[in-house]
């Protein structure tokens, strides 16, 4: 299985990340402290460029396929991946959005196309989104890119998008 290395979602494109953005990476950490730290256990005070570089790496080891988001003009917004961690015939998307870009559909929008995008790779029935249920945010951008709630998984919130 291997996931497109762009994928064009309207006025965003995702692009597999790249080695040389990890400064941008972790800027955007930076810059989003205080909204991703609370859900994100890699969001800490000391995030900088070499765990950057090292999120980056794993985007080559089969198991965890992650994107940056940006907009059509080049602005680094955010990051999506897809996991494999739950299993065989699921993907887990993972996402967030840097803060000054947060609440314009962005996030909604690249989930959607992510979505889709995974249910066409081989052995793929199901795509799910696990977060926290005091997470309001993601809850939100799950429900609206038509991901349906179908249980927990320990003490987060599972949602599922199956194919037609």
């Amino acid at each position: 299985m291997e996931p497109p290395e762009m994928i064009n979602a309207g006025d965003l494109v995702l692009k597999r990340w790249e080695p040389e953005w990890a400064a941008e990476l972790a800027a955007a950490v930076q810059e989003s402290l205080p909204e991703l730290r609370p859900w994100l256990p890699f969001a800490t005070d000391d995030y900088g460029v070499d765990q950057a570089r090292d999120f980056i790496g794993r985007n080559f080891d089969g198991t965890d396929f992650n994107y940056a988001i940006f907009t059509s003009i080049g602005e680094l917004i955010g990051s999506i991946g897809l996991m494999t961690r739950m299993g065989p015939g699921v993907l887990e998307i993972g996402y967030w959005m840097r803060t000054p870009y947060a609440g314009r559909g962005h996030m909604t929008a690249a989930v959607r196309v992510m979505a889709r995008v995974a249910l066409t790779l081989p052995g793929i029935e199901r795509v799910a989104i696990r977060h926290d249920p005091a997470n309001l945010a993601s809850a939100a951008v799950a429900a609206k890119a038509g991901f349906a709630e179908t249980g927990r998984d320990g003490d987060d919130v599972v949602r599922e998008f199956r194919r037609a």
